[in-house]
């Protein structure tokens, strides 16, 4: 059976998904789903403190960093644990992103299959993660992130999460469109390129993150008064975030010895629908979670949430 295509100069016809609309209400529908069931009780303490104790051998979130040998390690730990919560869980749209990167060097081997789209979004995130984490040290309270004070009855901190992972999940959106070739696509000839982007939004959830651990490393950071500490600390946090994504990634192509990447070099239509669709789901998320479900929280509208039972 085939269906009709339409044309748009967004992007050429052999690039573009079967009907739009559908790919674009489906994402976004997941989107808002994940937003609903979303529990960041259960990912924060559950997942994310239990993984740090383990790792750490001690309780991570009460204990005092002891030095900067244990800051740094901290930073690659609390990094690790927080993969999953919800400042953090859009680094997962990275997937698709990764892929097509792959899938444009296919005939190479498995491990540049693997090496190239990883370093790509690497260099993205640290570049942001290491400028934040130099000046976040030199600014030090007079950030928002760092402030207990509150305006209307939300924390300050908090004010600046919305704002920040608003941002960054409008900018996945259209990324994700812009991949459907709804909207103009700058990275539509540059795979890599778009692997570099999202390498820097992920490093920018530093900007906005309100994670109880990487609150403590913030002001640990800061009170080293020394700029490179809390560089090479954000960066050790990226690092951690992105650890599972890229292991992810690596099974795809281990684990089917490369053919994962060249079925979606197979079929453009293929490898732009994994990629939009991610970028979408998770771009709605992250958009509807902060700036919507969040305020909510304080009173300011209403959003739907699951119950958590401890």
């Amino acid at each position: 059976m085939s269906y009709p295509v339409t044309l748009d100069a967004g992007a050429p016809t052999a690039e573009r998904p079967l009907r739009r609309g559908r790919i674009v209400a489906w994402s976004a529908a997941a989107g808002v789903l994940l937003a609903v069931l979303w529990s960041f009780e259960f990912v924060d303490s559950v997942i994310g403190d239990n993984v740090a104790n383990a790792v750490l051998q001690r309780d991570a979130r009460n204990t005092a960093i002891a030095g900067t040998a244990a800051g740094l390690i901290f930073a690659f730990v609390s990094g690790l644990a927080g993969t999953f919560t919800a400042c953090n869980i859009a680094m997962a749209a990275a997937v698709g992103p990764m892929s097509q990167a792959g899938a444009a060097h296919s005939g190479r081997s498995g491990v540049m299959l693997m090496l190239r789209p990883a370093a790509w979004l690497t260099v993205g995130m640290v570049t942001v993660s290491a400028v934040y984490g130099f000046v976040g040290v030199l600014l030090g309270p007079r950030l928002p992130q760092l402030s207990t004070a509150t305006a209307g009855g939300v924390p300050v901190r908090l004010i600046q999460s919305a704002v920040v992972f608003g941002i960054i999940g409008l900018a996945l959106v259209y990324l994700g469109l812009a991949a459907l070739g709804v909207l103009p696509d700058v990275f539509r000839d540059h795979p890599v390129g778009r692997v570099v982007a999202l390498g820097a939004l992920i490093g920018g959830f530093l900007i906005g993150r309100p994670y109880p651990m990487f609150n403590k490393l913030f002001h640990w950071a800061v009170d080293t008064h020394n700029p490179l500490y809390g560089a090479a600390a954000f960066v050790l946090q990226s690092l951690g975030n992105i650890v599972l994504v890229t292991g992810v990634f690596v099974l795809l192509v281990l684990g089917t010895r490369g053919r994962f990447v060249r079925w979606l070099a197979g079929s453009p239509r293929r490898t732009t629908l994994l990629t939009a669709a991610l970028l979408i789901g998770l771009g709605v998320f992250t958009v509807v979670y902060w700036d919507i479900r969040l305020p909510a929280r304080f009173g300011i509208g209403w959003f739907p949430t699951m119950p958590y039972n401890h």
